[in-house]
């Protein structure tokens, strides 16, 4: 019989080393073929954003810049409210965080507390939201009666909580904070508000940030609810003007005789296109490292066990 040959620490044979050093090596080629997949696209953007209009249109751009051009940009922010707009936006993603935030612990945790009565009733009400609503219509209604139209509360209230959050952020103190510890801290006479304040909350920075990360994001690209709620510029966020910059660069091929000149208005038109994308994504970019590294470990938590 031929001889299988062990390692004297493990107990694992070569063969199967080897046969595991196999499957990682393609697991990470597999995986590395679909990071280029999904990378692709947001370099494409990238680099045609830098790229000169004729060198777009012309299709000439695929992995880097060609002909460097800031035109897109120059166009995007000689509009006025672009300033005004990203101010707007910044104030709603901070604003509107918060109360999310605010709103959604002071929910999840009295729902994850077994001596809560009633809180299966309440968790099916939650839950209940997630699959129906009232509808678009019964919704304006009811901002409209609130005297919220046409004020920065229509970007906030709305929205102030997410049952799908609500429902991670449970979970996540269900199976994090044990019942041992609230015990050590009532003998400490640790009331719930402190016991939240200070050993919850602290314990609890991963599924926060998380938290953070989906309504940021979410306030961010906050457009539809501006397009219905809001008629006054000055309360206008980012994506609403970035819609309106790119209609009215939109070009109708019967209001232009010249091709020449036609060419070059949609190569502008294109390269705009682009330049509006980066714009609208960098500050998100720039805030997704910092809350990185706790994304993998809330959602897991929070969201599979329990």
């Amino acid at each position: 019989m031929k001889k299988i040959k062990r390692n004297r620490r493990t107990g694992i044979n070569a063969a199967q080393i080897k046969g595991e050093r196999l499957f990682y090596t393609l697991n990470d080629l597999f995986l590395l073929f679909f990071l280029l997949i999904v990378a692709y696209p947001i370099i494409y953007v990238f680099s045609a954003s830098f790229s000169s209009p004729s060198a777009v249109i012309s299709g000439k751009v695929v992995l880097f810049p060609v002909d460097f051009s800031l035109e897109g940009y120059k166009a995007v922010f000689e509009n006025g409210d672009i300033v005004l707009g990203y101010a707007n936006t910044i104030f709603y993603t901070v604003a509107g965080t918060i109360i999310n935030i605010f709103l959604t612990i002071i929910c999840a945790y009295p729902l994850s507390r077994k001596e809560m009565y009633g809180r299966d009733i309440f968790m099916f009400i939650i839950s209940f939201t997630m699959i129906f609503s009232g509808g678009l219509i019964p919704t304006y209604i009811l901002v409209q009666n609130l005297g919220l139209i046409n004020t920065r509360w229509a970007m906030l209230l709305p929205n102030a909580i997410g049952a799908y959050n609500v429902i991670i952020a449970r979970t996540y103190f269900q199976t994090t904070i044990t019942d041992d510890l609230f015990e050590v801290a009532q003998l400490n006479g640790c009331s719930h508000i402190r016991f939240l304040w200070s050993i919850v909350l602290p314990l609890s920075k991963a599924v926060t940030a998380v938290l953070v990360l989906f309504y940021a994001v979410g306030h961010w690209n906050q457009y539809f609810n501006a397009f219905i709620y809001l008629s006054d510029r000055k309360l206008f966020p980012l994506q609403i003007i970035l819609r309106e910059i790119l209609v009215m660069n939109q070009i109708d091929s019967s209001m232009v005789t010249d091709p020449v000149l036609m060419a070059r208005k949609q190569g502008l038109a294109d390269l705009l296109k682009y330049s509006l994308i980066i714009v609208a994504s960098v500050p998100v970019w720039i805030a997704y490292p910092f809350v990185q590294k706790h994304f993998v470990k809330g959602v897991m938590i929070g969201a599979v066990k329990g």
